[in-house]
């Protein structure tokens, strides 16, 4: 009989470690208050860093805490079946239960080293169903809508206070009531039953947004208020959000995640979610730092659509990789990339030189350029939904990583990514002149980015891009990236003799932008298209001064919602 004082003191245990690790994520994220009014931004860069690092820091802490228990209960199942049940005892009124049952789930997988995914000693499914609104008078402020526009925002800006002034906070009230009267009409604005805000702000990179939504009988639209610092440590209303799209940008896959405080993290995802319903609440979850249990969840939502659906996985389109086979269900909105046993004889890297690559990214600051992987161990497939043209080729290619059951295919290792349209098959499949313009122009100001974030992207062949429906361009091959001053960024050598480049000594770190020209896309309209848009990154000149910025410690900030929003300042506020 299994010691059920034993499984409740190891679930009390586990339960203290989760509450420590998020008491430490809540307190790096409070801190985004104070860097944002200081302009620290090389500290909010590395309190990123920090708050992806604690959650594996805070598991490998705990699971050496129960060694004893771990040893003395191995091979015992009751016992393991027992602490699930006395955990979600202990977590039935937890604010944050969600969070602490994908903890509770990674201590078990550290156990039992990821072999099984078994719902009696696992939260697979959730311990209970979640009732959004019970709790959402904890992350919301209600603004009174019988006052005028103007008082409105007075109110707003009463509640959302700041350590430092504003720029010009008559004028910023001023436009953000002319921008909401721009784009609610009269009988609209009469009509508004609520204003509803998230309690918390929303920082990252430069920027701290409120967000929430105006209600009105038929519809609800978003509402958000984009705030930025100048260098005087002055706050100024950038922008005023309205649209979904923009706010589905904002709160995109390819960019960093938000520092927001809460203690009802599933309350704020659920607000989140009925603003954005196109977006899983994985994204959302994902999108406030909870990378974490958006895998959990992600996984829970992976499994309903299995039950849901008939296709069958198959190989993903597009150009075959030369490090990484990618496959994907069609009817599903991710891809799946798995590292290749052996590697083209060009790609003069190891194995894990590519996961180290991957972990590169996830640390840094993606600024809506490069898209956000998560990596799973032993991740299972029916063995029925996978196309035997796949089969064959995850077995040719992929060995090591794979396993086949009776039913099942087990992938030991893979990354899962949001799935994207190649951009190579865009070029050949759009006929629009002004989307293909645009394609060309984003790829270029996606490469431009990236190197301001301080990562020169390697290989920049136009299929390692993506396009997304919203037309924005980014990049997911990460196995050449690597730090802006890892690079040699020369000069072709100007010569008569045809022999010369024969003879020119180049060193692994030497890069030649006059190449780029020759292979970042291949058909000479787009070649002419990107020379006329982007020149510049075919010159040395151009990434010697980005490598001199990015030295310097000179953080950018790229606004992830159009320019034409943006609310107009003076040139001498600085902006």
């Amino acid at each position: 009989m299994a010691d059920k004082a034993q499984a409740k003191k190891m679930a009390y245990q586990i339960m203290t470690s989760f509450d420590k690790n998020y008491r430490w994520f809540s307190r790096v994220t409070r801190g985004a208050q104070e860097r944002f009014e200081k302009g620290q931004w090389q500290q909010a860069l590395a309190a990123s860093k920090e708050r992806i690092s604690l959650y594996e820091q805070s598991l490998a802490t705990a699971v050496a805490e129960l060694y004893d228990f771990i040893m003395d209960h191995r091979q015992d199942r009751e016992f393991w079946e027992q602490l699930k049940k006395a955990f979600a005892e202990l977590i039935e009124s937890h604010p944050q239960y969600e969070l602490a049952e994908t903890f509770y789930n990674s201590v078990i997988g550290k156990v039992f080293r990821h072999k099984s995914i078994d719902n009696t000693i696992m939260f697979v499914s959730s311990s209970r169903c979640f009732l959004a609104g019970q709790d959402k008078h904890k992350v919301i402020h209600s603004f009174d809508t019988t006052t005028t526009v103007m008082e409105m925002y007075e109110s707003i800006f009463a509640c959302y206070r700041f350590n430092i002034g504003f720029e010009d906070r008559p004028r910023d009230m001023q436009q953000l009531d002319d921008a909401l009267r721009e784009r609610l009409s009269k009988e609209e604005l009469a009509s508004v039953t609520a204003v509803e805000m998230l309690k918390p702000v929303f920082y990252r990179g430069k920027a701290a947004y409120l967000v929430g939504r105006i209600c009105m009988p038929e519809r609800t639209v978003p509402f958000v208020i984009a705030l930025h610092t100048n260098e005087n440590r002055q706050i100024y209303v950038d922008a005023l959000l309205t649209e979904r799209q923009d706010l589905s940008v904002i709160f995109g896959f390819a960019r960093s995640y938000f520092m927001a405080d809460t203690q009802f993290p599933g309350e704020l995802v659920a607000f989140l979610h009925e603003l954005l319903p196109n977006k899983k609440q994985f994204e959302l979850f994902i999108a406030l730092g909870h990378y974490k249990h958006g895998k959990t969840a992600f996984y829970r939502n992976f499994l309903e659509h299995m039950d849901n659906s008939d296709d069958q996985f198959e190989i993903a389109p597009g150009i075959r990789g030369l490090v990484m086979m990618v496959f994907h269900l069609p009817s599903y909105g991710v891809v799946f990339k798995i590292i290749k046993d052996e590697f083209a004889e060009s790609k003069k890297i190891t194995r894990e030189h590519v996961i180290d690559r991957y972990k590169l990214v996830k640390m840094s600051d993606r600024v809506g350029r490069m898209a956000d992987t998560h990596e799973y161990v032993n991740f299972r497939f029916p063995l029925s939904r996978i196309c035997p043209a796949l089969l064959e080729e995850l077995q040719d290619t992929c060995a090591s990583s794979v396993e086949l059951t009776n039913d099942e295919l087990i992938i030991k290792h893979l990354y899962i990514e949001k799935k994207l349209t190649p951009l190579n098959l865009y070029l050949q499949q759009e006929t629009d002149p002004d989307k293909l313009h645009n394609a060309i122009d984003e790829l270029g100001t996606c490469i431009k980015q990236i190197a301001m974030a301080n990562i020169f992207p390697g290989d920049m062949l136009h299929k390692n891009f993506g396009i997304t429906k919203h037309g924005r361009v980014i990049f997911y091959d990460y196995d050449e990236i690597c730090w802006m001053d890892e690079r040699n960024f020369r000069s072709i050598p100007k010569s008569d003799d045809p022999y010369a480049l024969d003879t020119l000594s180049v060193a692994p770190s030497d890069v030649f932008p006059e190449q780029f020209e020759h292979f970042i896309v291949g058909k000479r309209p787009f070649k002419e298209m990107l020379k006329s848009l982007h020149g510049d990154l075919m010159t040395p000149e151009y990434w010697r001064d980005a490598q001199k910025e990015v030295s310097q410690g000179t953080i950018h900030n790229f606004t992830p919602y159009p320019g034409s929003r943006r609310f107009k300042r003076p040139e001498h506020s600085g902006q």
